[in-house]
């Protein structure tokens, strides 16, 4: 019996399948080869710019340089208002006009003293939280530009508040508001800057961010002289009218600032981003290499995390980096600055000095303070973060048990021997951790994390910052617990933690590349090993250049 079988005949060729499946492979080889040449050009651009020096980077990085200096500018700003708040309470005036009588003269009641401070304190921490979030969906430049509107409605509030039939309100709405702003300002142009700074000027630059927060009291001090002593409102209004001038410089110029081309990268604009980098002066080559850099440390970044959220700050490697960045700013707070800035003017008074002569002295301070930070642009890169963190709070710690062994003195003469260590102390805490601090806020994050990191790290300092803001006039107060000076104990004794984590846990960052950091952190380097640490990113570099050098390899 015969079978019956199927007969198929055969087909033909499918065509267009090949055709697809050969389409597919050219596009698989045409991806690697494009991976292979922008490690390749990534690298390259990564050991040029680690090679390049401060002088060179000035001179290569122009327009770049100068977009960092308006940001920091943007600083300022923020530096003004927030030392306002806290220094007209040496304003006679203006205690007379938001306080009450107490011992043949005004003093403004601790639950407002706390709320003008605290206040906008916790206000930083609610903007700095939600601009992280905001920022990285609109881009930097759209949020500068909405919080610079914000501060110009607080700055109104705050000049009104006297006509009102409760100052004291609407004086705190006013402050909060420009919190607020502040917030999200602060920790956006951080990031911003870490972004556009060359590595050889990396440190130079978010250390020079620290500037800004000095050149605010500045001007707020030289002001303050002026017009202080005046008998009516405009004793303390005045530095309230000057920050429309300050505020109004950067609103002016923000339509002109190029967008990050980092954020304009992670967000896939890659022709936008190369008009970014036009900008900033990188043209031809030059912006190809810059790109390529760029993209490669985006490629690191997304090994090790999985989105740009809040959580993803605390996974992996990402939590040593986030405590690292976080910490320096929060140990300014446990150091003292809130209470020696705030309270300087204030405590000239109390020591026995003259109004004339307690603003002078907030000249000198001020003075003193910009003096610390220009010089922090030296040390800075010749010294190291670390070293200057470390050995900078061991000297600011003895300066305070110094400050509050002699207030128990309490003679004229010690009081004089107080406020010297306290003019010290400021130049000091310029040129160490004022310094330090914003340099890590912008340079340890990976770069997709960045703006998260800072504003995370603004939001603990900012938050310690509320907490002795509503606790230190209870404290220092003639009227409380009347402690002044001697309230240096408290800090000193949080110092003395502080100077540990420093020595145990703060690395070496000077001279690194975000590539270099993102495989340190990567590899789990001990923060002690960090300054000698070579990298793979390094020898990769450095065999490239030799290569292009010799013409083995082509960009």
């Amino acid at each position: 019996m015969s079978t019956a079988v199927d007969y198929k005949p055969p087909q033909a060729p499918d065509v267009e399948a090949s055709h697809f499946d050969l389409e597919k492979k050219q596009s698989t080889v045409d991806h690697v080869e494009d991976s292979q040449q922008l490690d390749k050009t990534g690298h390259y651009a990564n050991q040029i710019e680690h090679e390049e020096t401060a002088l060179s980077a000035l001179r290569n990085h122009k327009w770049a340089n100068l977009w960092i200096v308006y940001a920091i500018w943007v600083l300022v700003a923020c530096s003004f208002d927030n030392n306002a708040s806290s220094s007209i309470l040496g304003i006679p005036q203006f205690r007379q006009d938001f306080g009450s009588a107490y011992a043949g003269s005004y003093v403004l009641p601790a639950k407002w003293q706390s709320a003008y401070s605290g206040g906008p304190a916790a206000a930083t921490v609610i903007g700095a939280f939600a601009s992280g979030w905001v920022v990285d969906r609109i881009g930097r430049k759209l949020l500068i530009g909405g919080c610079y509107l914000i501060v110009m409605v607080g700055i109104t509030v705050e000049i009104i508040a006297n006509t009102t039939a409760d100052p004291n309100a609407v004086f705190f709405a006013g402050k909060f508001i420009n919190g607020l702003a502040i917030g999200g300002l602060i920790s956006t142009v951080m990031s911003y800057v870490g972004e556009l700074a060359p590595t050889a000027l990396r440190g130079v630059w978010t250390a020079m961010c620290a500037l800004a927060f000095t050149i605010g009291p500045f001007m707020l001090a030289f002001i303050l002289n002026a017009y202080g002593g005046l008998p009516n409102s405009w004793a303390y209004k005045s530095s309230f009218v000057a920050q429309y001038g300050v505020t109004g410089i950067g609103l002016a110029l923000w339509p002109f600032m190029p967008e990050s081309p980092t954020w304009l990268l992670v967000k896939g604009r890659d022709e936008k981003a190369a008009r970014a980098l036009k900008q900033l002066g990188y043209e031809g080559e030059r912006a190809e290499h810059r790109l390529a850099m760029i993209k490669l440390t985006l490629a690191q970044a997304r090994k090790e995390t999985d989105g740009a959220t809040y959580a993803e700050c605390f996974k992996k490697s990402n939590l040593r980096r986030t405590i690292i960045a976080v910490m320096p700013l929060s140990i300014q707070a446990f150091s003292g600055i809130f209470w020696i800035a705030g309270y300087a003017t204030y405590y000239f008074q109390l020591a026995g000095y003259t109004t004339s002569e307690s603003f002078h002295l907030g000249i000198i301070q001020q003075c003193l303070s910009v003096f610390g930070n220009v010089l922090s642009w030296f040390m800075i890169e010749r010294f190291g973060r670390r070293f200057l963190s470390l050995w900078g709070l061991v000297i600011l710690t003895v300066l305070l048990f110094l400050t509050g062994g002699i207030a128990c003195i309490g003679t004229m003469s010690a009081n004089k021997a107080v406020t010297a260590f306290i003019l010290f102390y400021c130049w000091l805490y310029n040129v160490t951790i004022g310094a330090t601090a914003y340099v890590a806020m912008s340079e340890i994050s990976t770069s997709r994390l960045r703006a998260k990191t800072a504003a995370l790290a603004l939001l603990f300092q900012s938050a310690w910052g509320t907490f002795w803001s509503f606790i230190l006039p209870f404290i220092f107060n003639p009227d409380k617990a009347n402690l002044g000076a001697k309230t240096a104990f408290i800090f000193a004794a949080q110092s003395i933690i502080c100077c540990v984590y420093f020595y145990f846990y703060h690395p070496e960052t000077k001279g690194r590349t975000y590539e270099e950091l993102d495989e340190m952190f990567r590899e789990g380097v001990p923060a002690r090993k960090f300054a000698t640490y070579v990298t793979e990113a390094q020898k990769r570099g450095e065999q490239v250049r030799e290569d292009v050098a010799a013409g083995r390899a082509h960009l």
